[in-house]
């Protein structure tokens, strides 16, 4: 019985709360109004919401790499005598990377030089010879062809020595050495590796579904997370073939001149996929007050304030996600601030 009567009280206290507190409800909305009908009507200018067929943004991942690069391999076979260059060094086109030596190469170069010499002197002394009648034509013209051959045999193997001395192709900076100094090379084997300093771009793999919406020369958004950076790439190059295993294609992507890119770096890129049904609005209807987002429909006359959750935001124009349907008036221009209620005069 005492548990009984304590509840009793309690219910019999709770009931005046409450029906204060509704009177405080009722109270506040009949002041909004009040204020809202005393105010004069406000000239607005309104668009009505639209459905509109609104591109998915997908995100790929690619690679920075520097526009110019190249891996330095040798054309002979030789010990590395010396890489006179530094990882990270900076070297101008020309610059000696690597030296090789090959004594087989310098030998023929002598063998070849000696026996251009020897030809040389075989032919002005049948040439003296014939002047005196004591050679003939046939001699002389004989050793004429055997200089040419020599001399291009000389010419072949200066030209292979010449292979010996690896040289910058391009302005840049050393970004991997393979090997090192008393090492054994081979034709084609990778010694270093270089890059150049002017331009960077963006290497990914784009799957199979969006390749037909790609287009060369249109702009792409592309972030750099490690410097914080976001640019408009431009696409550069869509390879002709698709990877068998993933799917994919291989693209790439310029990044403007200046970016703070480097070789190496992780990147995103968005590319556009398959449309969706969305209802959009112009970006200067919505505004926002701390975490909420608002806008103001036209019903019966007067403002309505609508709370809604925004979506993605494209050439002025805002997704609307929650809280608006396709075909309400709402306003994108007013000469006041509005008021939940207030009377609108709309602008023809």
């Amino acid at each position: 019985m005492k548990m009984k009567s304590i509840q009793g009280l309690l219910l019999r206290a709770s009931v005046p709360a409450l029906l204060v507190l509704s009177g405080c409800a009722k109270q506040a909305n009949v002041t909004n109004e009040a204020r809202a009908a005393s105010l004069p009507s406000a000239l607005v200018e309104t668009v009505v919401a639209a459905g509109a067929g609104l591109p998915v943004r997908i995100e790929v991942t690619g690679v920075v790499q520097a526009s110019d690069r190249a891996t330095i391999a040798p054309k002979v076979m030789g010990t590395i005598r010396s890489i006179p260059v530094d990882l990270g060094q900076t070297v101008k086109k020309g610059d000696l990377l690597v030296k090789i030596e090959a004594a087989e190469i310098s030998a023929k170069v002598l063998q070849a030089e000696a026996q251009l010499t020897q030809a040389n002197r075989d032919l002005a002394r049948e040439k003296s010879l014939l002047e005196k009648g004591a050679s003939t034509e046939e001699i002389v013209d004989n050793l004429t062809d055997r200089v040419a051959i020599m001399e291009a045999l000389v010419q072949e193997a200066r030209v292979m020595f010449g292979y010996t001395d690896l040289r910058a192709p391009f302005d840049g900076s050393v970004s991997r050495i393979y090997s090192g100094e008393g090492s054994l090379s081979a034709p084609g084997m990778p010694l270093l590796e270089l890059q150049g300093r002017e331009g960077f771009e963006v290497e990914a793999s784009i799957p199979e579904s969006l390749v037909g919406d790609l287009e060369i020369g249109a702009a792409y958004s592309v972030e750099l997370p490690s410097s914080e950076g976001r640019f408009e790439a431009l696409l550069k190059e869509v390879s002709s073939g698709f990877d068998v295993s993933s799917r994919t294609v291989a693209v790439r992507f310029s990044l403007p001149s200046g970016a703070p890119a480097r070789a190496g770096q992780f990147a995103k890129i968005q590319v556009l996929g398959a449309s969706r049904d969305a209802i959009v609005v112009p970006e200067a209807a919505v505004s926002r007050i701390g975490q909420m987002e608002r806008l103001f429909v036209v019903r019966g006359g007067v403002a309505e304030l609508r709370l809604v959750k925004t979506g993605v935001r494209f050439d002025g124009k805002v997704e609307i996600v929650a809280g608006l349907d396709a075909g309400e008036p709402v306003v994108v221009k007013s000469e006041v601030a509005l008021v939940e209620g207030q009377a609108l005069t709309l602008v023809r």
